[in-house]
């Protein structure tokens, strides 16, 4: 009887008022998503959605995704996007095991300078580096083109401590056993490290094709053509 009642979870009321405070908050949250595709399928939306939000469609038409796709510009657009996005992931990451394997395993002098200093460059806001680096690639004729999009991804302070604090996870033995067997420094990385770091590349993946695929301000600044964009 006594294990019986320990099995048991009082609900507490606190609990209760907790979960309704939740559920109103994901509802509030939810309405305007659900009002955005509503007035979507309206044939009036661009004009004068209604007011206060009405949740039963009207006027039932498909008008606005056909003017956007002919107009807009979006099939364009997501296709540039995903080009973008997965060249910054091949970059960012083929830079940034590298560096976070050469931080972690590596002995060489100024290491924890220019780790501090690489760290650094995360305190820097997009804001105040906008204006130097459109400079330098419009001096390069870069302009309009993906590659000023892709490159900035090579040194990505945060991604090179999380592959530092990864490999710094890793015994040393692996490194000194392949030594003795006559393994060099690369034949190492790619042979012995880089297959048992699984989880944090899909982490640098998933992060870094985010922080592209979201970014706005910078292609907005460097594609300045339409149909580069």
């Amino acid at each position: 009887m006594r294990d019986a009642k320990r099995g048991k979870k009082k609900i507490v009321p606190f609990d209760i008022l907790a979960f309704f405070i939740l559920l109103i908050l994901g509802i509030i949250m939810i309405i305007p998503f659900v009002w955005m595709t509503v007035v979507s399928f309206e044939r009036y939306a661009n004009i004068q959605p209604p007011f206060p939000p009405s949740f039963k469609i009207r006027n039932p038409s498909l008008f606005n995704f056909k003017l956007a796709f002919e107009n807009g510009y979006i099939l364009k657009a997501y296709f540039n996007s995903l080009i973008v996005s997965a060249s910054s992931v091949v970059v960012c990451l083929i830079s940034s095991t590298l560096a976070g394997y050469a931080f972690s395993k590596g002995r060489f002098k100024g290491k924890k300078l220019l780790f501090y200093l690489i760290l650094a460059t995360l305190m820097i806001p997009l804001e105040t580096r906008l204006i130097p680096m459109c400079m330098m690639f419009n001096k390069i004729n870069m302009v309009n083109s993906f590659l000023p999009l892709i490159l900035p991804y090579m040194i990505e302070g945060f991604q090179i401590m999380l592959s530092k604090q990864f490999f710094d996870h890793l015994p040393d033995s692996l490194r000194e056993a392949a030594y003795i067997d006559g393994s060099g420094e690369f034949r190492t990385f790619f042979n012995i490290f880089l297959p048992l770091t699984g989880p944090i590349t899909a982490t640098m993946c998933i992060l870094t094709f985010m922080a592209s695929w979201n970014s706005f301000l910078w292609p907005l600044v460097m594609l300045t053509g339409a149909k580069s964009r």
